[in-house]
């Protein structure tokens, strides 16, 4: 049986499809409160569009909380990942408020770039991983109850907290699936 994973994306969809695919789950693009309840994970991958992220909310926000309390598996990326912290310093953007961590308002990298950087990343193995930068904040705090995973820079840029996953970087841009292969697992081990 595939696993049904949820997307709720905008540019970054078909990339996010593409390595799920490869990893042998079935996609439901999320768009409505209901598509939530078939999903047994969830990826948040949108861009940090204030109107776009109040609409998000005001459509899916209490489904999403509600997933997150039966400890579905989250997984934000980049906005995602500002919607899922609890703490925004001076960043005027609404939040979702399920994961212990404070995210800055500068971007890790120059707006007008992208970086890709190899990143060793210990719970995906000893092969760096390739790190894409798109105009990404970084987390500037954390609680003791969230894990890093990677840090660029001195900056942090991966986290855990319990079956929550945040990124600043774009995993969905790589060619390697090794990310969203740690999701899946985090997926598989609560459906058992």
């Amino acid at each position: 049986m595939k696993l049904k994973i949820g997307v709720l994306a905008q540019s970054t969809f078909d990339e996010n499809c593409v390595l799920l695919e490869a990893l042998n789950c079935e996609i439901i693009k999320v768009e409505k409160a209901e598509d939530i309840e078939e999903i047994q994970g969830l990826i948040i991958s949108v861009n940090d569009n204030s109107a776009i992220n109040k609409l998000i909310l005001s459509e899916l926000g209490d489904r999403i909380k509600k997933f997150a309390a039966r400890d579905f598996p989250i997984y934000g990326i980049c906005g995602g990942m500002i919607l899922l912290s609890k703490d925004t310093s001076n960043y005027e953007q609404p939040r979702l408020g399920l994961m212990d961590i404070d995210v800055a308002e500068k971007s890790i990298v120059s707006h007008d770039l992208s970086v890709t950087a190899n990143l060793l990343i210990p719970a995906l193995g000893d092969i760096p991983f390739p790190a894409i930068f798109l105009n990404s904040p970084y987390i500037k705090r954390i609680k003791p109850n969230v894990g890093i995973l990677a840090e660029y820079n001195d900056k942090i840029v991966f986290v855990r907290q319990g079956n929550m996953l945040a990124s600043s970087f774009h995993p969905e841009l790589a060619s390697d699936c090794r990310v969203h292969q740690y999701f899946i697992n985090m997926v598989k081990e609560h459906i058992i």
